[in-house]
């Protein structure tokens, strides 16, 4: 089944001009660090989220977002935190680099996302957050999710890593809890290359988060040594270095300038996925709730053997052995040797999220596809069910 036609990469990012004069007129500057093309991306973030601009933090990564606002959330050493197994790694990896304790709580099959009444399950006298990830880019029931929250007193930190453009009930994500963590990666809706952001609640703790996100220091290098001369700064904190660059940044705002055209694009290909395989023998994802946005960054199906013919991993072989890259988002988090090893962990104690990880492929899903390329993954999934 091998295929001459040229790879299609699963999530390429759109790369348009303005992005590549952008990053040139920065190399041009003679400042490539942190800067003012970080200022205008984070009052443009923020002006798209309909938040202050004092509210948010620019950062090299979603991982960073997520361990620098445990960090600034004052959360007691060894807290319990709530979060999904049916997630990146990323998600735990960042509790536990906040010296906290992750604690996993089952999704829905059918949504995928977070279960509440798993969360309210797992509440112990030590639990001090919840963590839910809006995954695929559907929003997390945050009605449930807040009450929960606000009934126990815990901190909300929201994932958002797949849903800058996802919307609850007219509010939209990262904007409910008290930090809202994005992610800029190369596959991500917008892209930097690398990098993340930070939304707060309250705007002390965003100021908070941008001291912790580059040594803790009071002045980052534009303001030390930028166009108004040197300044003295104090180090307050002892913080990370997880500053987003000027080079990112110039990417980021003309992806971000572009965030509706590329939602619409995806929503297309989405749908297109959607309706050509209705009858297929796999299964596919919910049709967006009612009263939300779902910012179509993944597109996942499920492989049964037993409806398929075929494994999930024979799937994934198929299809690139056709030129046409897949994604596994994701194997749950209890099915790594790490965290067995560490906790104790078996798959079968959230059963839901164990299923899915085990029969789920993710379809290219970008602005940039074509819909010759739509019809190339089509034929793909056919052709490698057969």
């Amino acid at each position: 089944m091998a295929s001459n036609k040229p790879y299609l990469v699963f999530g390429a990012p759109s790369i348009g001009e303005e992005e590549i004069t952008e990053v040139g007129l920065v190399m041009r500057s003679g400042w490539l660090g942190t800067g003012p093309k970080v200022a205008q991306f984070e009052q443009d973030f923020a002006a798209y989220k309909g938040v202050s601009s004092s509210s948010v933090a620019a950062v090299n990564s979603c991982t960073a977002a997520l361990h620098v606002s445990m960090v600034a959330a004052g959360l007691d050493p060894g807290a319990e935190v709530i979060t999904t197994p049916l997630t990146f790694c990323a998600t735990v990896n960042a509790i536990l680099h906040a010296g906290l304790s992750p604690v996993l709580a089952d999704v829905d099959p059918a949504t995928q996302c977070i279960d509440p009444e798993a969360i309210e399950a797992a509440i112990t006298p030590r639990t001090q957050a919840i963590l839910p990830v809006h995954f695929g880019g559907r929003p997390c029931d945050m009605d449930r999710i807040m009450a929960i929250a606000e009934k126990h007193r815990l901190v909300v930190i929201e994932d958002c890593a797949h849903a800058i453009e996802t919307e609850y009930r007219g509010r939209k994500a990262g904007t409910f809890g008290d930090f809202g963590c994005f992610s800029f990666y190369v596959t991500k809706n917008v892209v930097t290359a690398e990098g993340g952001m930070i939304l707060a609640r309250d705007e002390s703790l965003a100021a908070r988060a941008k001291v912790l996100a580059l040594h803790g220091m009071s002045k980052d290098a534009w303001h030390r040594f930028g166009d108004a001369g040197y300044k003295h700064y104090q180090v307050v904190e002892c913080g990370f270095k997880y500053n987003l660059t000027d080079l990112q940044a110039a990417l980021g705002l003309h992806q971000l300038a572009r965030v509706e055209q590329n939602w619409l694009r995806r929503q297309k290909v989405w749908q297109q996925y959607q309706a050509a395989l209705v009858d297929a023998p796999v299964g596919t994802p919910l049709d967006p709730a009612p009263d939300t946005r779902h910012a179509h960054h993944l597109y996942t199906v499920m492989i049964d053997v037993e409806r398929c013919g075929v494994t999930r991993d024979s799937f994934l072989d198929r299809m690139h052995a056709l030129g046409i890259g897949t994604g596994v988002h994701y194997l749950a988090v209890p099915e790594h040797h790490y965290y067995r090893e560490r906790f104790g962990w078996r798959p079968e104690q959230w059963p839901n999220a164990m299923e899915i990880g085990r029969r789920t492929v993710s379809l290219p899903l970008s602005p940039k596809l074509e819909d010759a390329d739509v019809l190339r993954v089509l034929e793909g999934v056919s052709a490698s069910l057969a």
